[in-house]
């Protein structure tokens, strides 16, 4: 009787263990999710998603993310570029947004904006003013009594600098054909071909400061710079036709930005 006891409380506890092994491995599974789209599984479907592949977000492992950093308030740079495309999609706010997120992964703690309620504004200002006084006053307050650093992030830069196009229209060509070799048939072909290569490159440039959350000092600074490819391709055959368009937008370039000019801070201010 007694040794049946036992077995039952090791087939008991069998079970038991075997539950948590499964729920551990429910909780540690990534979600996924399906693909409703017509064009699921098509060539033109892989395409598209191999280059969004490339183009998703992807976190930084960043050098001293075990080394905890000082508490730090994010504010809102300025953006000084002219460029119309940039300024409509972009305000400082989210920039701030993606520096939050990317410090607060390299192990900063970060008091969010959002807390600060109207309290963003007064430090804003005293800080990019240099105001000793105003900035000491502000900091006395709440939460924000342990903040050791402010941080801002400016474009200064975001510019098309390049630009270059190629093609081939197979018209003319094709017409040449069929007057000399009297062949239609290929110079009917030949005159379909119709190809177009558009290749954009921006520059967008990203200079970070670290302020003294009590004097208003600067700490530290540094200038980011990364390139942009915006590109098209176009194919056309008797009627048949084929077309690519894609490359890094300017969300994932200023985050990629951010990502760099937190991986400066965390690799040499800790």
């Amino acid at each position: 009787m007694i040794a049946k006891n036992i077995d039952l409380r090791r087939y008991a506890a069998a079970l038991v263990l075997i539950g948590l092994l499964a729920s551990a491995t429910l909780v540690q599974a990534q979600p996924t999710f399906g693909n409703p789209s017509p064009t699921a599984g098509t060539s033109t479907s892989d395409k598209a998603n191999a280059a969004a592949d490339a183009a998703a977000y992807q976190e930084v492992d960043y050098v001293n993310k075990r080394i905890r950093g000082p508490a730090l308030v994010v504010i809102p740079g300025e953006v000084k570029s002219n460029n119309a495309t940039f300024m409509q999609k972009f305000g400082p706010n989210n920039i701030a947004d993606f520096a939050e997120l990317e410090l607060s992964n390299a192990n900063f703690p970060v008091l969010e904006r959002s807390n600060l309620g109207h309290l963003l504004q007064e430090v804003s200002l005293a800080y990019n003013m240099g105001d000793v006084a105003s900035a000491r006053k502000t900091m006395k307050i709440g939460k924000l009594r342990t903040t050791k650093w402010i941080v801002k992030f400016d474009i200064l830069k975001a510019e098309q600098i390049a630009e270059n196009k190629q093609g081939f229209d197979g018209r003319a060509v094709g017409g040449l054909l069929s007057i000399l070799g009297g062949r239609g048939a290929a110079g009917h072909v030949v005159g379909s071909v119709q190809t177009k290569d558009t290749t954009g490159v921006w520059l967008i440039g990203m200079r970070y400061k670290i302020m003294d959350a009590n004097t208003t000092e600067q700490v530290a600074q540094g200038y980011k710079e990364l390139k942009m490819e915006v590109g098209s391709s176009q194919t056309s055959v008797m009627g048949i036709s084929e077309g690519a368009k894609g490359g890094v937008g300017l969300d994932t370039m200023v985050q990629r930005l951010v990502q760099t000019a937190v991986w400066d801070i965390d690799s040499k201010n800790k």
